[in-house]
């Protein structure tokens, strides 16, 4: 082949790889995010048996953005508003500041005209997960878990790597002016059996800028192998760290799972809390304009000569002690909005107003569910059944037998899956540290033609690739284990460890016992306790009527009266407190026994019961 058709290779191998090697950040970028989704969706199939949306990415406009303008809240700087805001600092290496999805999130629809944003139960789950920092970690936590298979996933691919050089020379002595041209592309592969391959070819063209002008083209090619026979040798050996980064994947999908029913939870808990601080308001008013009412009555009778002095004070006094009661329920309903605005990701300053209808939604739904008070065989209970105990079989459709719930639990709790995995985890961990004991004993061959180039043999002819003119190499090495202090002591811990992630899988399978134990206690008492605060309130507002027709009756004192008005009020919130308390433990049931379940969005779907419920998945198995 002449020196110009090599060279035309020469380029052309040139441009292939420089086309190859040099994309631009935001490529290499959205090829990293392609790369994490696909391996995202392929993980959510074998961890959950579906898949469902999973970005990192945040809306273009989001609902903190939103409200900050529209209310005009005051912040520290720019990023308050998101990366969007930021100014692009020099040579920064995209377009964007950073990668987010266009158009608006759609929970800007939670805002009105004046900027005031009304948020019900299901906004609230919806505005937490897309704006709580706490879940966009999580699922950064995933996101960089994908990485990080990708990248031991590499260790297994074709890697090519390319170079070029060109070098002008000059000898003086004597006076040799020449150019040397040189260019290689480079393979390699590992195989999940334990081989290296690797190749490569490498052109060199030399020409001499003096005497006669010389040039010759050099070509080499070599190819080699590696095969261990001892320690390292074995699929299971070399795909360890690939396969413990497949399954720590799994592991952040089980824990992000986990983390949305846990979260959403939470933000249930904290929007009841706030409505049940609203309600404490309610009442709290509702008692002091009562007890201004009794002040004003009380001091007519006493104009009247019905009624002491003494009579007016201590009513004045009831009054002021629920005027103080008053401010108290504002400001704590004002602390517990703040810290639920916390929550959701929003800014605390920013005007935001919960759904009070979504109480009341609670309290009927309580009553339908919870006012029949029934027996062990389902019928009404009678009068003469009083003293026996409270039974599950008597509430709400969470309760149920405490084996039955502690089955499901450990049936589908996906932190007691990580944990068994863990342990299979620890157990392949002894089996790679005792392969590390043994002797190393390698297996290599090379082969290699073709000659170089330099400016010292420009005027030599071109080089060729004679396969019967190569040299060709086999070799044997033997590494004796004589020292092997580091992996024995290695080994031994690994033992430790496996003894430790089978403590961690008895702890975690204990507490998961005693938390559905309680959570089943917890419902039996606050139901109960919700029954009981029903009849309480019906009592006290019977007792408030009552005491208010004896005093206008001259049959008892004042003190009676704000007695039964204080026990109302002190009902009413105990009963608002058993509700919200109900609720929120039947959701941590939910959330314990791992059947609430919570979709991209955060929006849940709660339990219904199921024939299906109870079933085993095995984590300890390979891949």
């Amino acid at each position: 082949m002449t020196i110009r058709r090599w060279t035309t290779v020469a380029l052309l191998l040139t441009g292939v790889c420089l086309a190859a090697a040099c994309k631009g950040p935001e490529a290499h970028r959205t090829e990293a995010d392609k790369v994490a989704a696909d391996i995202i969706g392929a993980k959510q199939m074998n961890a959950l048996g579906r898949t469902e949306p999973f970005t990192i990415a945040r809306p273009e406009e989001t609902l903190r953005r939103r409200l900050i303008a529209a209310q005009k809240l005051p912040t520290s700087g720019k990023a308050s508003l998101g990366a969007k805001a930021l100014a692009r600092p020099k040579h920064w290496p995209e377009k964007d500041l950073a990668p987010y999805e266009r158009g608006t999130s759609e929970l800007v629809r939670c805002m009105d005209d004046n900027g005031l944003v009304k948020l019900t139960l299901l906004d609230a789950l919806e505005v937490a997960a897309a704006n709580n920092r706490g879940y966009q970690s999580q699922k950064e936590s995933v996101f960089r878990s994908a990485l990080s298979l990708d990248l031991e996933s590499d260790e297994f691919r074709s890697t090519f790597a390319g170079a070029m050089e060109t070098l002008f020379s000059v000898d003086t002595a004597p006076t040799v002016t020449g150019f040397e041209n040189a260019g290689s592309v480079d393979w390699s592969k590992r195989m999940k059996a334990g081989a290296t391959l690797t190749a490569g070819i490498a052109i060199d063209l030399v020409k001499l800028m003096t005497a006669d002008r010389s040039s010759s083209l050099g070509i080499t090619a070599d190819a080699s192998i590696s095969i261990p026979l001892l320690r390292g040798s074995g699929t299971h050996i070399v795909k360890e760290a690939l396969t413990q980064a497949e399954r720590d994947v799994i592991y952040e999908i089980w824990s992000f799972e986990r983390y949305k029913k846990t979260f959403a939870v939470r933000v249930a808990s904290e929007y009841l809390s706030v409505l049940q601080r609203m309600d404490r308001i309610k009442n709290a008013e509702e008692n002091y304009r009562r007890l201004k009412d009794s002040v004003a009555r009380e001091r007519m009778r006493a104009e009247a000569g019905r009624r002491t002095s003494i009579d007016v004070d201590r009513s004045k006094q009831s009054e002021l002690t629920a005027r103080q009661r008053w401010i108290s329920a504002q400001q704590a309903y004002a602390a517990r909005l703040d810290s639920f605005k916390n929550t959701l990701g929003l800014p605390t300053d920013a005007r935001i107003e919960l759904d009070r209808k979504e109480l009341d939604r609670l309290v009927e739904a309580a009553r339908k569910a919870l006012t029949k008070t029934r027996t062990a065989d389902g019928t009404e209970a009678k009068a003469d059944d009083v003293l026996a105990p409270p039974s599950y079989v008597e509430g709400g459709p969470m309760e149920m037998a405490p084996d039955n719930a502690i089955r499901i639990a450990l049936a589908r709790r996906l932190d007691l899956k990580t944990a068994h995995g863990q342990v299979y985890d620890a157990q392949r961990a002894v089996v790679i540290a005792a392969d590390a004991l043994r002797a190393d004993l390698t297996l290599g061959a090379s082969a290699a033609m073709g000659e170089s180039r330099s400016l010292g043999s420009a005027d030599e002819p071109n080089a060729q690739l004679r396969p019967s003119r190569g040299s060709y190499s086999a070799a044997l090495g033997l590494d004796l284990p004589f020292e092997r202090t580091r992996e024995r002591n290695a080994y031994r811990n690994s033992y430790i460890s496996l003894q430790s992630a089978i403590r961690n899988v008895q702890e975690l399978e204990d507490e998961i016992k005693l938390e559905v134990r309680d959570a089943l206690r917890s419902l039996i008492e606050t139901r109960e306790s919700y029954r009981i605060q029903q009849n309480a309130v019906e009592l006290a507002e019977k007792r408030v009527e009552n005491t208010q027709m004896l005093l206008e009756a001259g049959r008892i004192e004042t003190r009676e009266l704000l007695d039964a008005q204080e026990d109302l009020v002190a009902a009413q919130d105990a009963l608002t407190d058993a509700l919200v308390s109900y609720r929120v433990t039947e959701l941590g049931l939910q959330r314990d026994l791992s059947v609430l379940e919570v979709n991209e969005k955060g929006l849940w779907r709660e339990y219904r019961t199921r024939t299906d419920d109870v079933r085993t998945d095995d984590a300890g198995t390979d891949g």
